[in-house]
C-alpha cells in the first residue's frame, strides 16, 4: 500500500531483541562453560605467573557462548531483553517507476 502523503510514515512497531545488550549475557553464558571445563584444575600458586592454558579455556568458553546466544534469540526471544523498532511505510516518492 502507498500513500500520497510526502514523508515516511510509522507503520507500527515490532519487538526485536536488543543485540546491544547482549553483553552481559554473553559473559554470564560463559562462565558455567568454564567453571565445568576448570573444575578439576588445582588452584595457581602465584597470580603473577600467565596461564596460557586458562587463556585459551576462558578463550573457548566465550566461542561456546557466541554459538548458543545466536540459536536461543531465534527460538526463545522472550528470554532476552527487547525494544520496540519502528516499521515505517513506503510513500510515493520511495516507490520505483
Amino acid at each position: 500500500m502507498t500513500s500520497t502523503n510526502e514523508g515516511t510514515r510509522l507503520g507500527g512497531y515490532r519487538r526485536q531483541v536488543d543485540r546491544q545488550k547482549l553483553g552481559p549475557t554473553l559473559l554470564i553464558a560463559s562462565r558455567p562453560v568454564l567453571r565445568i571445563r576448570t573444575a578439576q584444575w588445582d588452584p595457581a600458586h602465584s597470580e603473577e605467573l600467565s596461564h596460557v592454558e586458562w587463556d585459551s579455556e576462558v578463550g573457548h568458553s566465550v566461542r561456546v557462548a557466541k554459538m548458543a546466544l545466536p540459536h536461543l534469540t531465534v527460538r526463545c526471544p522472550e528470554l532476552f531483553q527487547a525494544r520496540d523498532v519502528p516499521r515505517y511505510v513506503a510513500t510515493d516518492d520511495k516507490v520505483p517507476r
